[in-house]
């Protein structure tokens, strides 16, 4: 039997139990179809003595966990067929968008925050919303459906999810460089602006950076504050206090600046026409901001 995927590309076939379906099986169906597209699944009984191909949580195997000197995680919680899959197989899904030096955390964290829930589930029984979702695809009692067909849809579903999920963490990775390259393009000012939305806070909050100025998935520009840490959502230069929380038709009075349409009462994130008048808006609150250290700083010494 093969346990190795260049094995199972050279010989793209498989085998997993029939009758009632679960998570284990389906998510392990979905995992190997992402790898091996062209992998063809049969779902049996017994496995035949000859049988050459992939097996998985059926037959004792090495991806199997039916057996009583099956796998143990250090948390303590039981692999099923999805984890030991996942702990064969899972970089080379992962490093197909994640740098090399990031490559065993990802595996693990995934294995942690996603596989493990299923894996328990299936060893004990012990519930989990997922697994309740797959399991209903089961025919039902009284169905005239063919379990392998509703095993194929259920794998379709599973496999929407897991694609999903996985191409978040490769999106996460492609953001920190779009951001770093535009944190360098700073120069190490007070603003950094992206050409393009893309998430900021792992890069930007271990900058000096005071806000991010970025395209308004709404339409137009945005410029956000930037907190003081991953703890702490304090801003580094919140937006002036007389701009918090006015109306459209208010704000460019009370600011100067034409394009300001919004301003959030928490004065951490505006939004303007265009980016110019975003980053305006950013300089406008450093200016502020400073007056109002000065004038802090002079009070304390005539104090």
């Amino acid at each position: 039997m093969i346990t190795d995927l260049e094995s199972l590309r050279a010989y793209p076939f498989a085998m997993t139990h029939g009758g009632k379906f679960h998570a284990d099986d389906v998510f392990s169906t979905a995992f190997l179809k992402m790898l091996v597209p062209n992998l063809s699944v049969r779902r049996v009984f017994n496995v035949p003595e000859d049988f050459k191909g992939i097996v998985y949580d059926i037959g004792l195997g090495e991806f199997d966990h039916h057996q009583n000197d099956a796998p143990v995680r250090e948390n303590g919680v039981r692999y099923a067929a999805f984890g030991l899959l996942w702990r064969a197989f899972g970089k080379e899904l992962m490093r197909q968008g994640v740098p090399e030096e990031n490559l065993d955390a990802e595996v693990q964290r995934f294995d942690e925050k996603f596989i493990c829930a299923l894996d328990l589930d299936d060893n004990t029984g012990c519930g989990d919303q997922i697994a309740d979702i797959i399991g209903q695809f089961n025919p039902l009692w009284d169905s005239t459906d063919k379990p392998d067909a509703c095993f194929f849809r259920a794998v379709a579903f599973a496999k929407i999810i897991l694609e999903n999920k996985i191409a978040g963490i490769f999106g996460i990775y492609r953001a920190k460089k779009l951001v770093a390259e535009a944190l360098e393009a700073s120069g190490g000012g007070d603003i950094v602006t992206l050409e393009t939305y893309a998430p900021w806070r792992s890069v930007l909050i271990d900058s000096e950076a005071k806000f991010v100025v970025y395209p308004s998935q709404r339409g137009g520009w945005s410029a956000q504050v930037i907190p003081v840490s991953a703890e702490d959502n304090t801003p580094r230069c919140a937006f002036p206090e007389s701009w918090a929380g006015k109306s459209s038709e208010e704000l460019p009075i009370i600011s100067g600046i034409s394009g300001l349409r919004f301003c959030h009462h928490g004065r951490f994130l505006i939004s303007t026409n265009t980016q110019a008048q975003a980053k305006e808006a950013c300089r406008i609150a450093l200016a502020k901001a400073a007056m109002e250290a000065m004038k802090k700083e002079i009070a304390e010494k005539e104090a």
